[in-house]
C-alpha cells in the first residue's frame, strides 16, 4: 500500500521586497529616487544660478547638455549590458553622475556649469538604462510589472517635495549643497545593490544583429545626439532668424533620422508590429504629456495670475495619478495593448480638459483635476511599454531595446517642448497671446496623444 501523496504547498508569487528581492529593490528606488530629485531641484535652482554665474540664458542650454549627453549615454549604455552585462556599465553611470553634481556645486563659471550638466547626463542616462537591464536580469518576468509601478512610485516623492527642499536648502546654504547633498546618498544605494551587482552574468550568447556593432552604434548614437541638438536649436532660432532656423531644422532632422534608423528596432519607423511600436509608443506619451505638462505653469501664472506654488500643486498632482495608474497597470487586467491605448486616451482627454483653463471666466483650477487624469494615464501607460519591451526582447537585446526605449522618451518631450517653446515666442508673450499658444500646444499634444492611441493597436 503506498503512501499518500503530500498535498502540494500553494504558490506564493515572490515579493519585491521579500527576502529574496529585498536589498535589489530598495537599492533601485533609491538609485531612481536620487535621479529624480535632482532633476525636480534644478528648475528650483535655476535663478540663483543664473544670477551668480552671470548666464541667463542658462535655462535651455543647461537641459540641452544634459539631454543630449543622455541620449549618446542611453545608447552606448545598452550596447555595453548587452555584450558585458549591466554591473559595469551601471556602476559607471553612477560615478559620472556623483561626479556631475560634485563639478555642478562647485562650478565657477556658466562653461563649467555646463560641463557638470553634461557629466551628469551621462552617468544619468548610462545609469538608467543599466538598471533597466538589472529589472530584467534580476526580477522573473511575473515581477516586472510590480517593479515597474514601485519604480513610477518612486518619482512621485521627489515630484511633491523636491522642489520644496531644494528651495530651502538653496535659501538656508545657497544653490551648491542642493547639488553636494545629493552625493552622500548616493552610498547607501550602492551598498543595496551589491548582491544584484554580483549576480552571475546570464549564460547567453552576445547578440550579433545590426544594433550589436560598437563602431556603428557609436556613431549613431553621436548623429542622434548631434542631431536632437541641432533640431532643438532650430526651432529656437526660428522666430529669430527664420534662415539659420529652418538650416539647423533640416540639419538636425537629418542626423536624427540617421541615428534614430540604425538605433531603433528593425521597421520602428514604420510603426511594424510587436517591439517596434512598442518602443515609439514612450516617445508618443511622453511627447502628449510633457508637451502641455512644462507650460502649465506658464499659463496659469501669466494668464490666470497663480502664484508659483499655486501653479505647481497641478503637476504633484499629476505625479499622484501616475502612482495610481502604474499600481493599476501592476495588476494585469487587461491586455497590453489595451492599457496602453486607455492610457494615451486619457492623456489625451485630460490635455482637452486642461485646456480651457486659460479661457476667461473658467477658473484655472480646472488644471488640477485634468492633469490627475494625465498623470493617471502616464503611469497606466509608460509602466506597461516598459514591461511588454522587456518581454518582447530576447535576452541579448534587452540593453539595446532599454536604450530605444529611453531615446524616445527623451526625443519626444524634448521636441514637443521645443515646439512648444518656438510657438510661444511665435505668437508672442503677452498674457493674452499666451493663453492663445496654450491653446495651440494643447491641441496638438492632444493630436499627438490621439494618434498614440489609434496606434497601440500595433504592439500585439
Amino acid at each position: 500500500m503506498t503512501a499518500p501523496k503530500a498535498l502540494d504547498a500553494p504558490h506564493i508569487p515572490p515579493r519585491i521586497l521579500g527576502p529574496a528581492y529585498r536589498t535589489a529593490s530598495i537599492g533601485i528606488l533609491l538609485v531612481i529616487t536620487l535621479v529624480a530629485f535632482e532633476g525636480m531641484s534644478v528648475g528650483v535652482v535655476m535663478p540663483g544660478i543664473a544670477h551668480e554665474l552671470d548666464a541667463l540664458n542658462l535655462y535651455g542650454v543647461s537641459f540641452s547638455a544634459f539631454l543630449i549627453a543622455s541620449l549618446f549615454a542611453n545608447v552606448v549604455a545598452g550596447l555595453w549590458s548587452d555584450r558585458r552585462g549591466y554591473p559595469l556599465p551601471f556602476l559607471a553611470g553612477v560615478v559620472l553622475f556623483v561626479a556631475g553634481m560634485g563639478l555642478a556645486g562647485a562650478a565657477q563659471s556658466a562653461v563649467l556649469f555646463l560641463v557638470a550638466r553634461a557629466v551628469q547626463g551621462l552617468g544619468a542616462g548610462t545609469a538608467i538604462v543599466a538598471l533597466l537591464v538589472m529589472i530584467a536580469r534580476v526580477y522573473p518576468a511575473e515581477m516586472r510589472p510590480k517593479v515597474f509601478a514601485a519604480v513610477s512610485a518612486a518619482w512621485v516623492v521627489p515630484s511633491m517635495v523636491g522642489p520644496s527642499i531644494a528651495g530651502f536648502v538653496a535659501d538656508q546654504w545657497g544653490w551648491r549643497y542642493v547639488f553636494f547633498g545629493i552625493i552622500p546618498l548616493v552610498v547607501p544605494a550602492l551598498v543595496m545593490l551589491v548582491p544584484a551587482l554580483r549576480r552571475p552574468a546570464a549564460d547567453e550568447e552576445p547578440s550579433d544583429g545590426p544594433r550589436s556593432r560598437p563602431l556603428a552604434m557609436t556613431l549613431a548614437a553621436a548623429a542622434t545626439a548631434a542631431g536632437a541638438g541641432l533640431l532643438l536649436y532650430g526651432v529656437d532660432r526660428l522666430h529669430v532668424s527664420p534662415v539659420m532656423g529652418a538650416v539647423g531644422t533640416v540639419v538636425g532632422l537629418g542626423l536624427l533620422l540617421y541615428g534614430l534608423y540604425r538605433l531603433l528596432p528593425p521597421k520602428a519607423l514604420r510603426f511594424g508590429r510587436g517591439l517596434p511600436t512598442t518602443v515609439l509608443m514612450r516617445g508618443f506619451f511622453s511627447a502628449a504629456f510633457f508637451g502641455v505638462n512644462s507650460f502649465i505653469p506658464l499659463a496659469l501664472q501669466e494668464v490666470k495670475s497663480f502664484t508659483v506654488k499655486e501653479a505647481g500643486i497641478a503637476l504633484t498632482t499629476g505625479a499622484l495619478g501616475w502612482s495610481a495608474g502604474s499600481f493599476l497597470q501592476s495588476r494585469r487586467t487587461a491586455e497590453p495593448y489595451k492599457r496602453v491605448r486607455l492610457g494615451a486616451s486619457g492623456v489625451t482627454v485630460a490635455i482637452l480638459l486642461c485646456l480651457p483653463s486659460v479661457i476667461p471666466g473658467v477658473s484655472g483650477w480646472i488644471a488640477v483635476p485634468a492633469w490627475i487624469v494625465a498623470g493617471f494615464g502616464m503611469g497606466l501607460g509608460m509602466a506597461t511599454i516598459s514591461v511588454t519591451a522587456l518581454k518582447q526582447s530576447p535576452v541579448n537585446e534587452q540593453g539595446a531595446n532599454s536604450a530605444a526605449l529611453s531615446v524616445t522618451d527623451m526625443l519626444g518631450s524634448a521636441l514637443a517642448i521645443g515646439i512648444g517653446g518656438a510657438l510661444i515666442n511665435l505668437i508672442g508673450h503677452s498674457s493674452a497671446e499666451i493663453a492663445t499658444g496654450f491653446v495651440v500646444i494643447s491641441l496638438l499634444m492632444a493630436a499627438v496623444g490621439l494618434s498614440g492611441a489609434v496606434l497601440a493597436g500595433r504592439i500585439r
